[in-house]
């Protein structure tokens, strides 16, 4: 089995700033994608950031240039920094990871983090 725990989320003033982690373990042989998500009160999850193995980036238009999406590959981590925040960015932020557990296969299967609330207030 895989677990993903987020940590970082929190009270931040608008115009703050707040770095996200998710950490990997269990069973891991290796990692493709791994990426952010939220979800805001009453509605869909939305993408955030995603990252490949080669460490190439796609972002979200509402938050291209103020996040940014990294990984640490040695500590199967990976991070959200997010920058020049405001109210729209308050919401639950889930990261993902797609994980290959057995080496008799090719299959990478996606697990998910528990969540961790990030609040963007005065």
């Amino acid at each position: 089995q895989v677990q993903l725990v987020e940590s970082g989320g929190g009270l931040v003033l608008p115009g703050g700033s707040l770095r996200l982690s998710c950490a990997a373990s269990g069973t891991i042989f290796s990692i493709n994608s791994m990426g952010w998500y939220r979800q805001a009160p009453g509605k869909e999850r939305e993408l955030v950031a995603v990252i490949t193995s080669s460490c190439s980036t796609n972002y979200a238009a509402s938050v291209k240039g103020r996040f940014t999406i990294s990984r640490e590959n040695a500590k199967n981590t990976v991070y959200l920094q997010m920058n020049s925040t405001n109210t729209e960015a308050t919401a639950v932020y889930y990261c993902n990871a797609d994980v290959r557990t057995d080496l008799r296969l090719r299959t990478y299967f996606r697990y998910w983090g528990q969540g961790t609330l990030v609040t963007v207030s005065t």
